[in-house]
């Protein structure tokens, strides 16, 4: 079941390029965060049932677009059709890299499977104290599986591997993105330093500060409010001063609701 296939330029830029990423939505999520910024397809309100061979063409499609790669978003709980769908592609003519993009929050065995077909790994390292992953995910264990999904990711793609040198086009590796929630500063930076001293420059980090309030939290008081300018400056500061190079970083009023798309099908 998929929500939207489209051209998105609202990734980091060595994704999204001039052309767009290639973004499959699917629906449904096996985390279900209360915050969720798609909530309305993580909860399974949007989309439509297609088959194996219609995923297949969608990516053919997608790559006849111009877009700089295919992009699958919360793909977990449909690895099987996916996989099925990739090869079939890839026979077809798909040449574009492949990005998996989720919580992290999945088996290591799943991730095995995608070994030689995911050429791109995005995955999020939303918490490090399982306080906070309880609370807004229903998750006490989410940090060591993350953790150990990051790990087999990292595993299978080494380090990063750009079109034209870096700055270009990501063609191969990891980049981990953190969503910084309001109230969260300690936990983030318990996260960045847990990434760097783990994986130096193998990997590329993405500090977010799109986070959006969005009507679900109206009742969760330390939810319901945008992070400042001056919260984000901290944790930019505090990336810098332990060494971390390689990472994206967001400018200006990225918070806003035009990082969450319509999600009424179109591509499916």
């Amino acid at each position: 079941m998929a929500a939207r296939a489209a051209l998105h330029f609202w990734e980091e830029p060595c994704l999204s390029g001039t052309n767009g990423s290639g973004v499959v939505f699917f629906s449904g999520c096996n985390l279900r965060c209360v915050y969720c910024q798609n909530h309305e397809i993580a909860h399974g309100y949007s989309g439509r049932k297609i088959t194996a061979s219609r995923l297949s063409d969608i990516f053919l499609e997608l790559q006849e677009k111009g877009a700089h790669n295919v992009n699958l978003v919360t793909p977990t709980h449909f690895v099987p059709q996916i996989i099925t769908a990739l090869e079939t592609a890839k026979k077809q003519g798909l040449s574009i890299p492949v990005i998996y993009n989720s919580s992290a929050y999945e088996k290591t065995d799943t991730l095995k499977k995608l070994d030689g077909l995911v050429d791109i790994y995005l995955p999020d390292l939303k918490y490090f104290d399982s306080t906070w992953s309880s609370q807004y995910s229903h998750a006490s264990d989410y940090f060591d599986i993350a953790a150990a999904a990051i790990a087999e990711m990292v595993r299978q793609t080494g380090a990063p591997v750009f079109a034209d040198g870096e700055g270009s086009l990501m063609k191969k590796g990891v980049i981990v993105r953190h969503l910084l929630l309001p109230g969260c500063e300690k936990d983030a930076r318990r996260i960045l330093r847990y990434l760097h001293d783990t994986y130096k420059d193998t990997i590329y980090i993405s500090i977010m500060n799109q986070y959006t309030p969005l009507p679900q939290v109206e009742d969760i008081p330390q939810l319901n409010r945008r992070i400042s300018s001056r919260e984000y400056e901290k944790i930019i500061d505090y990336a810098i001063s332990i060494g971390i190079e390689n990472g994206f970083i967001q400018e200006g009023e990225t918070a806003s609701e035009s990082f969450i798309p319509a999600f009424d099908c179109e591509g499916i």
